[in-house]
Formats: structure tokens, sequence, C-alpha cells
């Protein structure tokens, strides 16, 4: 918490530090890795998640039954008719005597319980020992998947994708420096200033590519004009040293963006935009309340990026907006991954929580374990197929705080919007910037092509190019100049 004078109590920076826990307990009191307080940054691996299977009881073993005698007149036998004769040499091979068509090759045979453990259990942290490498044949282009053919090829990409991609500790470093040093050089003409690291770099959901958005908060009687006050840090930062590239953008929320020089770290600043460090929070607890939110967040990304449907500049949908909708998503599959911790837990994420009280309201929320075992492959298409087929887009308002999709009403804020997704806290429409039909059409045939496309083929490859991703992920790790 921070003094009512404005000046941050923990000298590490304007978050209060958290415990650093060795295992993760779907606790978001303990939350570790790039996601814990600035001062304890270490490399976050996700534990596997706990399953346990359901008993097996082998099928009871029924002795034959020997036909009963008929002495009566024998009838003669279908099978020997011109007419079966003729559907032998028609009909296809029945599965006990048939070859194989598809040349792949099918999982190992398991026992029902084995196979639903396998599914159901995206070891995050474990399935290293699967190997990035690892080749899982997959059927030739062009056919269908038999119904045999599980998820868990679909899981194990997911993954790979999500620890290839996912920010690292020395990101989060790096971010928290640069944030530390600026804030100094801020204060010389702001002197109650404080700069808070916000959006994804913060609440877990960040990829090592993603920018960071920071929130400088001034305090005082009069509410500061956003505008004249990032003219004058524009001036500021072009005497820094260490700050290259800034440039005003006039929109709603007016932002200063610039980049640290001599890397590729970019930023976004904006004033006293403070609902974006309560949504930041919300969204940090719900990435640790499960595991399997973060992986499938992050791959949702990606694949509407390569898709050109994750722009909100360009008319369509920004992360924020994905990142309500994966966990909408989740929220109302039959049996919830997660609940409404604003419901739930009002008083630790109430819109009228003092900002410098916001950080730490979050870590009061109790452990939520979920009853859903759904793999990650098993999510991911549900949730495609969900937005292709079953969400009602011209009637239905997506709600987060409320763990449900309302309908819309007349109101300004719904009324001729193509896509409504409530804003956790102010309750506006974050997805309004989808105000072309042409592009409102663009995004849903992408979810029904993706889904038809995924369902059929259960591989990742064909709704985005995986391999192509990971490299070019690795190859920023190779050339970030403070890479370890």
């Amino acid at each position: 918490m921070f003094h009512r004078n404005g000046a941050p109590s923990h000298r590490n920076g304007p978050y209060p530090p958290t415990q650093v826990s060795v295992t993760y307990n779907h606790n978001p009191q303990r939350i570790e890795g790039a996601n814990r307080a600035f001062h304890v940054l270490e490399q976050e691996r996700l534990p596997p998640y706990v399953w346990s299977p359901p008993p097996y009881f082998a099928p009871a073993m029924v002795p034959p039954q020997k036909p009963a005698l008929n002495y009566r007149r024998k009838r003669p036998n279908a099978d020997n008719t011109p007419y079966f004769e003729k559907r032998l040499r028609l009909d296809p091979p029945s599965h006990a005597t048939a070859s194989p068509v598809l040349n792949w090759a099918p999982p190992p045979s398991r026992l029902p319980h084995q196979a639903v453990a396998a599914l159901s259990t995206p070891a995050l942290s474990c399935l290293d020992r699967f190997g990035p490498s690892r080749h899982i044949s997959t059927p030739p282009q062009g056919q269908t998947v038999p119904k045999s053919f599980n998820s868990l090829q679909l899981s194990r990409q997911m993954v790979e994708l999500f620890e290839a991609c996912q920010q690292q500790s020395i990101d989060l470093e790096r971010k928290e420096v640069f944030r530390a040093r600026l804030q100094e050089d801020i204060q010389s003409i702001f002197s109650v200033a404080r700069l808070y690291l916000t959006g994804s770099s913060m609440n877990g959901l960040g990829c090592r590519s993603s920018d960071a958005d920071l929130c400088l908060v001034i305090t005082g009687n009069k509410k500061p004009d956003p505008l004249s006050v990032l003219s004058r840090l524009r001036k500021l930062f072009r005497t820094l040293s260490y700050v290259e590239g800034t440039c005003l953008i006039r929109a709603k929320v007016p932002i200063l963006k610039f980049k640290e020089k001599g890397s590729d770290l970019e930023f976004d600043l904006n004033i006293n935009n403070t609902v974006g460090i309560r949504n930041t929070f919300l969204l940090r607890s719900y990435a640790h309340a499960d595991p399997r939110v973060r992986p499938m967040i992050l791959v949702v990304k990606k694949w509407a990026c390569h898709h050109q449907i994750n722009d909100a500049s360009k008319g369509t949908l920004s992360s924020y907006t994905l990142v309500l909708m994966v966990l909408h998503y989740l929220q109302t599959v039959r049996d919830p991954v997660l609940p409404s911790l604003q419901r739930d837990h009002p008083d630790c994420f109430s819109p009228c929580m003092e900002i410098d009280m916001v950080p730490e309201g979050s870590t009061h929320v109790p452990p939520y374990i979920s009853r859903n075992q759904s793999s990650l492959g098993e999510l991911l298409l549900g949730f495609l197929r969900y937005y292709a087929s079953e969400f009602s887009w011209d009637k239905q308002v997506i709600s987060v705080r409320e763990a449900t999709a309302f309908p819309k009403t007349y109101a300004q804020e719904w009324r001729k919007k193509f896509i409504c997704v409530e804003e956790p806290f102010e309750r506006n429409n974050v997805a309004r910037a989808v105000h072309e039909k042409l592009k409102f059409d663009a995004i849903k045939a992408q979810f029904f092509q993706s889904s038809r496309k995924l369902q059929a083929r259960r591989d990742l490859n064909s709704i985005l190019p995986l391999r192509a991703i990971i490299n070019k992920e690795a190859l920023r790790r190779w050339i970030s100049p403070n890479f370890k």
C-alpha cells in the first residue's frame, strides 16, 4: 500500500511484495515468475494439473451362449442369396477386416481412464519430457482425423507454443528497471506522480514480444489534462539518453509511445487511466486461478494475430477484448473452469477501492478449484466452436463480471454494435472498435473456418504456423541485448 502523500511505502516499486513459493497451488497470493513483485523475478514454469482418474472396472466376462436348437424346418440362409453376393461386391469392408486407409500411426491403445488422464493432464511444467521436437504423426493434408485420434497432440502443441512465447523473468526485469528509472526523471517535474507497469506485462498474459503499458498517476485537487501532461513528458523524454522514438497519439485515451534506446522494447504511457490498473490485477487473478488459462489465452492471441483480427486500430479485436472473450467462455462452459471473481469477492475488486490498495486487494482471493478436467486442446476446440456457432453476436453481451452473456438492451452502449464485450469495471463496450460490417463478417468467418479445420485435423498447424512463430520467438530471445 502507499502512504497518503503519494510516496510508495515499498522501496522496490509501486507494488507490494508477494511471497515466493516453490509450487503453484492455484492461489493468487503466491504468484510466481514473471508475475511476482518486481524484486522477485525468476523464470516460471507451470506445474502439472492435478487430476484424479476415476477407477476403471473391466467389463464382466460373460460366457458365450449356445444358440437354441431349432428342430423345425430350416429356412434358407439370407447370406446365400444373390442379393447378399452383390452386397459383398459393393459395400466397403467392415472395421474388422478393413486395411488402414490413412498412412499415419494412431496413439498407443490405453485403458479408458488412462486415455482421459492423458487428455486432461496438460502437464504444463512436465511436458518438457515430450520434447519440443518430438514427432507426432498426423494425417496427410486433406484427410479427416478419425474420432479415435484424441486432442493430446493439440494440447502438446499449445504448451510448446506457450513455453516458447511466454514472457520471461528477464523481460519483466528489463521493463521494471526502465520503469523505475523513468519514474525518477518524471518526478523532477511531477513530484507526486507514480508510474505503474500495467497490461499484459503485469497480468501474466504477455508474450516476449508484448509492448509494455505504463500508467502515470498524478493526484491532486485539480484533474490534469492528459494531452498537456503528455506534451510536457514528450519534451522531457527527448532529453533522456535512454529514450527514443517518442510519438504522441491523440486518441480517446491519449498515449505517448516511445522505445528504450538500443533495444526493441516499446512502451505506451497514459495519464490517470486507473481502470487499466484495476483490470490488470483482475486479469492477473484470473490468469493464476487455473494453469490452463495462460496457455489458452496466448494461443488465442497468436491465432488472432496470424489471421489479422487482433488490431483495434484497424477495426478488429483488441488483445484485451480477446482475453475477455476467452475468460467468458471458460466461465460459461458446462463445468466452469473459472468463476466470477468480482461477483464472488466484491471487496477484493471493488471499483471504488483506492488505487493504492488495488495491487494488494487481489492477494486476498482464496484458491479456486475447478471440476472441469478438459485438456487444453479440448478447450481450444470448444472456444472456437462456441463463437463460431453457439454465441449470438446480435443478441448477447459478454460479461466476465457476471460470468454470463446477458441480452442486449436498447442502451446506447450496446445499440447498433456488432460485438458487445463489457468492460468489467467501467461497464462500457471494449469491442466498439469493430464498427464495420465487413470487419465483423471477417471475424465471424475466421472463427467458423478455424473451428472447422481444427475439429477435422486436431493439429494446431491447421490454423496457425506453429513452427514459424516459435522460430521467431527463439530469434527474438537470441538477439535480446540483456538475454542471459
